[in-house]
């Protein structure tokens, strides 16, 4: 049976994601008392128990890589489909964290994860004995524990960053779901209306793009993601959604993104090329696979 729980008492960092059955990640950190956190996969049900493969690494703040051995998809190699899951990987990735992958099938979990927290539904994270299931707080969590010096800080500059696309999984998931074709247009406009605020947020310059002192108007911004060059916890929390409603909606309703939202398009184009969300991504197959029976069908 995998070792799931740190070894150390007061210097480790468990971490499962959602990866077709379970993972549990042990991260080397310093003065941080013991942590389990624990996700899910959601077609785990069509799983058997799988080989742990290595399928990425991840940088330590000093440089050191170490192998992620995570739980093979419904093929046997690739990652499952949690987006949740996949947020609280990208910020340990952006950290630096180093971090080693402990596979576990959670169909057949063990009694001591089990008993953890008892019907509640991962991702969620242990510490100090107590139980944090709301992803938000896990993520509020990890960023006051994994501070500066030594760690950087994730968070957003812009307030408006946080919230920009917030309803498009929302109005995604009433699209998909749908099986009425009298409601399919209605639900279509108001995912594209989401999207198109998305895209306007995205191509409008952030103040501190903007010189005051020049003569120049900034009518378009430059930057590669939500508050600017670098990745922040809003990017973690909003690309692993955009990417599968670009996904799905391509393959159960034909619907693909206008290519008029241009900023939307250089926004996940550039996430394509960063290893902190290609190594922590799941397949375009895996993804369908988790919505095959999440989609429904337009039924006259």
């Amino acid at each position: 049976m995998p070792n799931f729980l740190p070894t150390s008492s007061n210097l480790s960092l468990s971490l499962s994601l959602s990866l077709s059955a379970s993972a549990a990640i042990s991260l080397s950190l310093q003065q941080i008392p013991a942590i389990s956190v624990f996700g899910r996969e959601l077609q785990s049900a069509l799983l058997q128990t799988p080989e742990g493969r290595s399928l990425a690494t991840a940088p330590g703040t000093d440089g050191e890589r170490k192998k992620s051995v995570q739980c093979a998809g419904s093929d046997g190699e690739s990652i499952g489909n949690c987006p949740f899951s996949q947020r609280l990987f990208m910020i340990l990735w952006l950290k630096g964290v180093v971090f080693n992958v402990t596979t576990v099938d959670l169909k057949r979990k063990p009694a001591d994860l089990q008993n953890l927290a008892p019907g509640t539904h991962p991702p969620f994270i242990t510490f100090n004995g107590e139980v944090k299931t709301d992803v938000n707080k896990i993520e509020e969590f990890l960023e006051d524990v994994l501070c500066p010096p030594k760690y950087i800080k994730l968070g957003a500059r812009h307030p408006e960053s946080n919230t920009a696309g917030m309803d498009i999984f929302a109005k995604f998931s009433a699209f998909i779901k749908n099986s009425k074709p009298d409601a399919n247009e209605a639900l279509e406009r108001g995912l594209l209306k989401t999207l198109q605020k998305l895209d306007e947020y995205l191509r409008s310059p952030l103040p501190d793009e903007i010189d005051h002192n020049s003569i120049e108007d900034v009518k378009v911004s430059n930057r590669k993601f939500l508050d600017g060059d670098e990745m922040t916890l809003a990017d973690c929390n909003l690309l692993p959604k955009l990417h599968i409603v670009k996904v799905v909606a391509k393959k159960y309703r034909g619907f693909d993104i206008p290519k008029e939202m241009t900023a939307i398009w250089k926004y996940l184009n550039i996430a394509y090329t960063r290893e902190e969300f290609t190594n922590t991504c799941p397949s375009d197959k895996e993804i369908e696979i988790a919505y095959a029976d999440v989609a429904k069908r337009l039924v006259k």
